[in-house]
């Protein structure tokens, strides 16, 4: 068998894998052993094997992921989520679909201080639907909203998929980070735009809340400003160059505390929960980024990676179509399985593509992280969407998923603008010492 035969081959039993519910950080590592061993020998992997495992656990560049996650932790177990979608109630909630336009608020608020996608859709939902269906909200509208709001996780810093990407390709985090951001509100912008078409097309799907009076308002902005402080304490340094995105993390994960104790919202039943859940997704993101190391070490002694860079580089075709081509790609990879398990596997393969078309690295991490948003709210993975079912066990899969689809066209849309204008993604990396 040939090294790319058995790449093809490692590709497919991979994916039945993950089909079978074996959690990918352990499929990527069995197969990533057991093809490495069977092109090279059993000894060259096992070694391969510990030292890869060594390397991710021991990293200090991966020791910024706990402490992002402890800041959304933190911020979700004391209430900052709450006190968020409170504030964003306040102001828009009498409009119409305005307590769905109030959990995009409430989302793009809470990403910025949490980077995981599911973590915010879980948040939200258990803020936000009990609301929406206290006044009367169609079950796909909401649910569908607080799935795709979530998928600004991701997008929006800190994430995490930008911190793996930036680590996997050696582009700064800070950068990566900042070139989020007006992306991230662009999305929050557009979906807010689609709510508001969907209501006007159906306006019987929802009942406005009760107008907020003025006071109201100004009273609700406590909510704001504790996440204000947080944002432009951790984004604010990584900006002017006063903080390695590690030192970064640690301080916002030491300002949400201090923050928490300040307002009495953190107990030590908080303080454990938040340290417990912490561990959990921690482990599972550095197992995935172990096994996905080991795996790209077998896909390069397949030499698939230089061959599709090869046979790219050899269709001539104009750089536009070829990275339309590579998005298309991603998008029916988002459908099929994990956005950090897909990032992971597609970097090595088409990363120097991208480069050598003369895209620049930062926005097309800004691209990629797009584009697996969609896949966070797209049958049959969808993880946001299954988050969601799980706080709302009385609404059907299939309208939340019918829900989430709607918003999808938020997400072409600002993936189009993106590649017709890079510099919405590259215009604050910029500034950027």
């Amino acid at each position: 068998m040939t090294p790319i035969a058995a790449g093809l081959l490692g590709f497919a039993v991979l994916v039945i894998l993950m089909f079978v519910q074996i959690p990918v950080g352990f499929v990527m590592t069995i197969v990533g052993l057991l093809g490495f061993a069977f092109l090279t020998s059993w000894d060259a992997s096992l070694n391969l094997l510990a030292r890869d495992f060594f390397s991710t656990f021991s990293s200090y560049n991966l020791t910024v992921i706990p402490l992002f996650v402890l800041m959304g932790q933190i911020a979700h177990y004391t209430g900052i989520s709450g006190r968020l979608f409170n504030a964003a109630n306040k102001f828009f909630g009498h409009l119409p679909g305005g307590l769905a336009i109030a959990t995009i608020g409430a989302c793009a608020g809470f990403s910025a201080i949490c980077g995981s996608t599911s973590a915010t859709a879980a948040t939200m939902a258990s803020v936000a639907l009990p609301e929406m269906k206290k006044y009367h909200y169609d079950p796909a509208l909401a649910t569908g909203v607080v799935a795709a709001g979530g998928s600004l996780g991701i997008l929006i810093p800190p994430s995490t998929i930008f911190i793996i990407y930036g680590i996997m390709t050696e582009q700064s985090v800070g950068k990566l980070f900042m070139a989020g951001i007006l992306p991230g509100i662009l999305l929050a912008v557009l979906f807010i735009l689609t709510i508001v078409v969907w209501t006007r097309l159906k306006p019987g799907i929802c009942t406005p809340a009760p107008k907020a009076s003025f006071q109201e308002r100004i009273a609700s902005l406590s909510g704001v400003i504790e996440t204000l402080l947080l944002f432009i304490l951790v984004m604010g340094g990584l900006f002017i160059g006063v903080f390695t995105p590690t030192e970064a993390a640690g301080i916002g994960a030491f300002g949400t505390i201090v923050i928490s104790l300040f307002g009495r919202h953190l107990s030590w039943r908080n303080l454990v929960r938040s340290l417990n859940e912490t561990t959990r997704i921690s482990c599972m993101i550095l197992v995935i980024v172990a096994g996905a190391t080991v795996f790209g070490h077998f896909l390069a002694v397949t030499t698939i990676p230089a061959s599709v860079g090869g046979w790219v580089a050899g269709l001539h075709w104009p750089p536009f179509l070829i990275i339309g081509m590579i998005i298309l790609i991603y998008l029916l990879l988002g459908c099929l399985m994990d956005s950090l398990a897909m990032i992971m596997l597609t970097i090595p393969v088409f990363y120097p593509v991208v480069t050598t078309l003369g895209y620049d690295p930062i926005w097309f991490g800004v691209v990629i992280v797009l584009v697996a948003e969609m896949g966070v709210i797209t049958p049959p993975v969808g993880i946001n969407v299954y988050v969601v079912a799980g706080v709302a066990r009385d609404v059907p899969l299939q309208v939340i998923f019918r829900g989430a689809v709607n918003m999808i066209f938020a997400l072409c849309l600002t993936a189009i603008l993106l590649i017709a204008f890079p510099q919405i993604a590259l215009f604050l990396p910029g500034f950027m010492k």
